[in-house]
């Protein structure tokens, strides 16, 4: 069974060296430094074979002409910001082979929280559908919180609990397509959870959502998602997070917030955000 083993001057280019260049040697040992990897892999294609190069990227890339790590080195910096946000720096450093991150930082590494929950015990007795509205709430809050901490889900998870202990609770959790934090894709897999999992004969009392969070670096789509809809939406938010924090939770509202049964606007004015029974 070959091994194949990647050298490089920093731990981008060894794990390129390790993922490309190694599987095209003799010895199966590749080594990269600088000056090396602008030689032999600044044309290679696809750029999904790039680490942290998802297709996702990679067709956004495409859509502005870009098929190779050359194009990316030499396009305006300015284009990638617009595009990519804070996440262009890492793309730009990767295109001229560098890496700032070293073994020393990764040991001294001490990871945030790895989750975003939140769970309440609603007011009376709820119905279905009424319960489903309220988990919708839940699963926007949790999405402005993610993206104000500039984290993104992988995974979503929902606990459900019945009144007066009428039945043992439910709920569970799904690892998404999208790793994303925005509501919209969030949103259609809680309530596919929500609806799959709950009971529609029994009054619910308890409600509780969770996400497996990673840092928005990690943030990828599929072939099929729109980007621009996407990039629009998470301005829209942060332009919502920038109001809230600025006049208060309830500065802005959405409709459903309004309708029978809805607690957000209600729970964002106690403190603590506690509610017994």
């Amino acid at each position: 069974i070959p091994a194949t083993c990647g050298i490089g001057t920093n731990m981008y280019l060894a794990k390129i060296a390790l993922d490309i260049t190694a599987k095209h040697v003799p010895d199966h040992i590749g080594y990269l430094n600088e000056d090396l990897y602008k030689k032999t892999l600044w044309n290679h294609r696809p750029l999904s074979d790039f680490w942290q190069i998802s297709t996702g990227i990679s067709t956004r890339l495409a859509k502005m002409g870009i098929y190779d790590m050359q194009s990316v080195a030499e396009c305006p910096e300015s284009l990638l910001y617009k595009q990519f946000g804070v996440n262009a720096e890492l793309l730009i450093d990767h295109a001229n082979g560098r890496e700032s991150c070293t073994i020393a930082d990764i040991k001294a590494y001490k990871g945030k929280s790895k989750s975003v929950s939140s769970s309440q015990i609603l007011f009376e007795d709820y119905t279905f559908d009424k319960a489903r509205l309220v988990i919708k709430e839940m699963a926007l809050n949790g999405c402005q919180e993610m993206i104000s901490r500039k984290l993104i889900a992988s995974k979503v998870g929902i606990y459900v609990g019945y009144s007066k202990d009428s039945r043992e609770s439910s709920g569970g959790s799904v690892k998404m397509v999208q790793n994303t934090a925005v509501y919209s894709i969030i949103e259609k897999y809680v309530l596919d959870l929500f609806d799959k999992t709950t009971s529609r004969d029994h009054l619910i009392r308890r409600l509780g959502i969770s996400f497996s969070v990673l840092d928005e670096c990690a943030e990828g789509y599929d072939l099929f998602t729109d980007y621009e809809a996407v990039e629009k939406e998470k301005k829209a938010e942060q332009a919502v997070l920038d109001i809230k924090s600025k006049f208060g939770k309830n500065a802005v509202i959405r409709g459903m917030d309004l309708q029978e049964g809805a607690t957000a606007t209600i729970r964002n004015k106690l403190v603590g955000g506690h509610n017994g029974e």
